[in-house]
């Protein structure tokens, strides 16, 4: 087989101030126990709907696809240890009784390297947080860096903020928290502050009570079971990129990026079986280096970035799925305005 071509089969209520500092403090230590569950899913009149933009913003690698996910209820956004791993606006839809939310995840803030790629990536990141009803300001519990500073700095005043003190498991007693919680207040008028983890479902159920209130009363958007506004072609690239990411560690730099050259639905050959997804992914990187670091010995990592792959979408799309990989070389393209944009970056 050709290393170079390795296969595989494969109006909105004015937001409440935040309470005193001691009774935010006093919330914490009940607030990772039992908790109402928020009510069912359930069509309600259009009259009654509610209906918003939530923008979910930070640092990068500071848990935000994690979050989306779990807002969701359900994959769609890639994670990885790597920082930077989210490059598009990626939507996420959820409806819970008479609200529809709709979540933007988006890539980090890049303070570093100033190319052609991440120009694109905080240009996502502005356009996403300059036109929502409401922005969740994920930060690490605890924690507040210069990268979560330059992020804060781009936040409107005039668009209601929670504070979302994320991975509040890592805090284990209550006087670790107290001082970072008021100087965040003295940063910033958050609408709300939120101590929560995102592996949580008690916290995430009400992390929807708490941003529900602040979204229009308006027609739903999306179909009740939509669950994103992005492609199964789109699902398939990302997908594929997470594997690549999880499978190298930080050997492979970021910019390694996939085009999908090929995606094709057959319909069930019979009754009862599931349609067949065609798909034609090229892995593109930066350096030879690179190259033979994805394929890996005799192709082995290739193929298994085709397999995991293959069985995630598989899951995901309901639908029997066959992959071809290739690796291509691109040098400096990460750098490069054209190319950046002929990849699907904005």
């Amino acid at each position: 087989m050709n290393p170079t071509e390795n296969t595989t089969s494969a109006d909105a209520p004015e937001p409440d101030q935040p309470e005193n500092l001691e009774a935010q403090l006093s919330a914490i230590d009940g607030m990772l126990s039992s908790l109402k569950k928020a009510p069912g899913d359930s069509l309600v009149p259009v009259a009654e709907q509610r209906c918003g933009l939530v923008a979910i913003v930070g640092k990068p690698n500071v848990g935000k696809s994690t979050l989306l996910n779990a807002l969701v209820g359900q994959k769609i956004s890639i994670t990885s240890r790597k920082a930077q791993t989210t490059r598009h606006r990626i939507t996420g839809i959820r409806t819970r009784g008479a609200t529809q939310f709709v979540f933007v995840d988006t890539p980090g803030f890049q303070t570093h390297h100033n190319n052609a790629l991440n120009r694109s990536l905080n240009k996502t990141v502005l356009g996403a947080v300059g036109d929502v009803d409401l922005i969740l300001f994920v930060v690490e519990a605890g924690s507040f860096t210069l990268a979560d500073a330059k992020v804060l700095s781009l936040l409107k005043q005039d668009i209601p903020v929670l504070l979302i003190a994320n991975k509040l498991d890592n805090i284990h007693r209550r006087a670790e928290i107290a001082p970072w919680l008021k100087t965040m207040h003295e940063r910033h008028a958050f609408a709300e502050f939120v101590p929560m983890s995102a592996k949580n479902a008690k916290d995430i159920e009400r992390l929807f009570d708490i941003c529900a209130k602040f979204l229009p009363q308006q027609a739903w958007w999306y179909a009740e079971d939509e669950l994103t506004d992005r492609s199964e072609k789109f699902l398939a690239s990302e997908t594929v990129r997470e594997k690549l990411f999880r499978l190298t560690g930080d050997e492979l730099p970021y910019t390694s990026t996939i085009v999908i050259d090929k995606f094709e639905e057959e319909p069930p050959a019979k009754k009862g079986q599931k349609r067949l997804l065609r798909i034609a992914a090229t892995i593109v990187v930066e350096r030879d280096g690179h190259k033979a670091m994805v394929i890996g010995d005799k192709g082995e990592r290739i193929k298994r970035i085709g397999m995991e792959t293959r069985v995630e979408l598989e899951k995901a799309l309901d639908a029997k799925v066959f992959i071809e990989m290739w690796v291509k070389v691109r040098s400096g393209w990460a750098d490069d305005e054209a190319r950046v944009r002929s990849f699907g970056y904005e």
